[in-house]
């Protein structure tokens, strides 16, 4: 590759459209605007969602809900079957373990949480911000233990 053989993919740069340039041109005479009215002049038009006065659709409609995003909780997640397929017997697990073996991709704000999808054989020590119900009680099935931080 040079720098004079470099050009843009097919199709990607078009010709500008060269209005009012005679009637041969298809754009020529009123220049694609019609005749006369509110779109033809200078300037002319209306903003989006304009009705010509009547209430708008979108304040016609009633509003509904809300978002609590604000107190939303974001946890990173990770299940007890991604335990069993990634650490031996006896081994301590933590968000810090996980992400440096790539099974997270980054710790979120809440810390981890670990849920119960799947089975566990092995005792492991889980060490995070939360657990489900299921996930706990088959921790310790296992002879495991699962430490709240």
């Amino acid at each position: 590759m040079k720098l004079h053989t470099i050009a843009p993919a097919p199709g990607a740069v078009t010709k500008p459209k060269r209005l009012g340039r005679g009637i041969g041109s298809g754009l020529g005479k009123t220049s694609g605007k019609g005749h006369k009215g509110q779109w033809a002049r200078s300037g002319g038009g209306v903003r989006p969602g304009f009705e010509g006065g009547t209430m708008p659709l979108t304040r016609r409609l009633p509003k509904r809900g809300f978002k609590n995003a604000k107190f939303k909780k974001v946890y990173s997640i990770v299940n007890l079957k991604t335990l069993e397929e990634r650490f031996e017997a006896g081994a301590v697990v933590n968000a810090q373990v996980l992400l440096e073996m790539g099974v997270l991709a980054k710790i979120e704000e809440y810390g981890l949480k670990v849920l119960g999808d799947g089975e566990l054989t092995k005792s492991l020590t889980v060490q995070a911000n939360k657990f489900t119900e299921s996930a706990a009680k088959k921790i310790t099935e296992a002879g495991g233990t699962a430490e709240v931080l």
